[in-house]
């Protein structure tokens, strides 16, 4: 269950369906490009749950990624073809399912570089890793070890086409409101400046892929990424849906291990606010 993110839930389902009616139709003389999805929002809010609930619905094999462990090829680290040998693995070794699977890179955001200028040295967990995502989040023949193996020279390797898998990637992106402000607001300076009192604070909603460049993600990536949602903090409403409704939720998690020791737990409204 997610409570809320109405909006979210929305074009994300729109841009999964897309997704999976431009496989399973393709058309005989066009080429419909695939739309991978870019999930912008504070920590805690449901962007993993969002993509996790729709892979168990559609039965499709769904593997979370961590972006803070990957690093350019040749490096320590997992190169980004691990995330491919992942979703065969989640498939149970079956090439045909995973090429129609979904990937979800958490941490996105933490695979920026340090601002907009191109750093002078390397920079192998950050644009490096950005770049190696390139073709493969648009479409490659990627060639990962068999079920379970590692990679090395003599072993067998399974190629897998990336392109029909779709990749969702997600992060918090701590800072880009400020960077959306400025846009928003404009910076002044000198002695002529005129000083806002009212400053807009920057909204998600509104982001723009030049923000995004600004945060320190490559123009290129950022291209790849062609829907982008933004995700809202939970309000205080939400959160008591949160605690009380929904299924596995905490107070009755609570309730039932007190229950155990014949102690009967009840919340009034105050409580829980």
């Amino acid at each position: 269950h997610i409570i809320g993110q109405d909006d979210a839930k929305m074009v994300l389902s729109v841009a999964i369906s897309n997704h999976y009616k431009r496989i399973n139709n393709p058309p005989k003389d066009l080429e419909i490009q695939k739309g991978n999805v870019l999930i912008v929002g504070p920590t805690g809010s449901g962007k993993t749950l969002l993509a996790k609930t729709a892979a168990k619905y559609l039965k499709v094999p769904f593997v979370v990624a961590d972006a803070t462990s990957l690093t350019e090829a040749g490096y320590v680290g997992d190169d980004v073809e691990s995330m491919i040998s992942m979703l065969l693995n989640a498939a149970g070794g079956d090439k045909q399912l995973a090429e129609r699977g979904i990937v979800f890179v958490d941490e996105i955001d933490k695979i920026a570089r340090k601002g907009e200028s191109t750093s002078i040295t390397r920079d192998v967990s950050g644009e490096g890793v950005q770049q190696a995502l390139l073709k493969l989040v648009e479409g490659t023949i990627c060639r990962v070890p068999g079920q379970g193996g590692r990679k090395h020279p003599g072993g067998d390797m399974i190629e897998v086409n990336t392109k029909d898998i779709l990749f969702i990637a997600g992060g918090a992106f701590v800072g880009l409101k400020d960077v959306i402000a400025n846009r928003v607001n404009g910076t002044s300076i000198g002695f002529q400046a005129n000083i806002k009192e009212n400053k807009i604070e920057g909204d998600l909603s509104t982001v723009s892929p030049d923000d995004l460049t600004k945060y320190g993600m490559i123009p290129e990536f950022i291209g790849r990424f062609t829907t982008t949602v933004s995700i809202k903090e939970l309000n205080k409403d939400q959160l008591i849906q949160i605690l009380t409704d929904v299924k596995n939720n905490y107070v009755s998690q609570y309730k039932y291990l007190l229950k155990l020791d014949d102690i009967d737990l009840n919340f009034n409204k105050d409580a829980l606010e």
